[in-house]
């Protein structure tokens, strides 16, 4: 398990590309994560990325075979091409920006079909309908991310 502590602001392009990695705490102070930065790391699970990124990109996490779990931050923009691709075992991903940012429709390319992506609440039929993301709809679901409960 790796955590910073200090100014970090961007996790560099295949940072840790291939590692044994199995943990990371990213800090508030990072606001990008750098292209295929974590791809092929099949040792993490779970990923909560800090409200203070704007960018994910391309291939950032793609081949990540065990990660089950996904938390993106608030404040994300942007969401790069195959950024999640063949990331098989992908069963939760937890949008909390309110507005749908930029996605590729191959952001989640190859990863199973019954996965749920949770978003605000008040913002799924922005989801539903947004360049990207509409390619998901029958996967998006509303969340209250206030009180951690599915709004059906």
């Amino acid at each position: 398990v790796i955590a910073f502590d200090g100014a970090v602001t961007k996790i560099g392009y295949n940072a840790f590309y291939s590692c044994g990695l199995t943990g990371i705490t990213i800090p508030n102070s990072v606001t990008e994560i750098g292209g295929a930065a974590f791809a092929f790391c099949s040792g993490l699970t779970s990923i909560v990325i800090p409200d203070s990124v704007e960018t994910i990109d391309t291939a950032a996490f793609s081949h990540c075979a065990n990660l089950t779990n996904v938390t993106v931050s608030k404040n994300i923009s942007s969401i790069g091409l195959q950024a999640f691709v063949e990331c098989d075992a992908l069963s939760e991903f937890y949008c909390k920006a309110v507005t749908p940012p930029d996605i590729n429709w191959m952001a989640f390319y190859c990863v199973d079909s019954d996965f749920d992506i949770y978003v605000p609440m008040e913002s799924v039929e922005a989801y539903k309908s947004a360049d990207g993301w509409a390619d998901y709809a029958d996967s998006i679901v509303g969340y209250d991310f206030d009180n951690g409960v599915v709004v059906e």
